[in-house]
């Protein structure tokens, strides 16, 4: 995919976020894994019951639909099940995913370290206003220079921004599901009304 234009529609934004926020963390970091399997789970039945609202319980040839809930809790990534844009969708957008985490591992680390720092601080000092928060620690950050100066800033700002926010939620796996919708926030384009 050659830009962000996917990340308009919320549900595409969710599913690349939850995905990137999923990358490594089976490797230690047991409070983060399960905030981030929590909320993957909740986001699927959310899904779930959001097809089924729309779609009932029967399927186009007649029959019922095989569910695989009661087994989900075994199953990872778990963005994979109950996708409304079907397999297909799921992996490109995964796929936009893995290549925001490559430039991710490009970051200065430095830069990125300080600005996490920064918004964690700040946000467990103020209630509200974490978009903004955000949003200055993510300039603030590319002032300082992340070294990804060739590539499309646009790229860099929402890997950048998902990267302060999943090392903030790493390190206080309570403030996962409130950054989580402070990303998906920052990185949607806005709306034209």
């Amino acid at each position: 995919m050659d830009d962000l234009t996917k990340l308009a529609s919320e549900q595409n934004a969710t599913l690349v976020v939850l995905s990137f926020l999923q990358s490594d963390c089976s490797v230690g970091k047991e409070e983060y894994k399960k905030a981030v399997f929590s909320l993957g789970k909740e986001l699927t039945q959310t899904w779930l019951s959001s097809y089924e609202e729309h779609y009932g319980d029967i399927e186009c040839d007649g029959n019922l639909p095989i569910s695989n809930a009661g087994s989900i809790d075994d199953l990872e990534p778990l963005v994979d099940f109950y996708w409304p844009g079907g397999e297909v969708e799921v992996r490109a957008l995964q796929e936009v995913g893995a290549r925001l985490r490559e430039i991710a591992d490009q970051l200065e680390r430095s830069v990125v370290d300080q600005a996490a720092r920064n918004l964690r601080r700040n946000v467990m000092s103020s209630p509200s206003e974490w978009l903004d928060l955000l949003k200055s620690e993510v300039h603030r950050a590319v002032m300082q220079g992340v070294g990804l100066e060739q590539l499309p800033q646009e790229r860099v700002i929402v890997a950048l921004s998902l990267t302060i926010v999943k090392q903030v939620c790493e390190h206080t796996p309570q403030l996962l599901r409130d950054l989580f919708n402070t990303a998906l926030q920052y990185i949607r384009p806005p709306r034209a009304m």
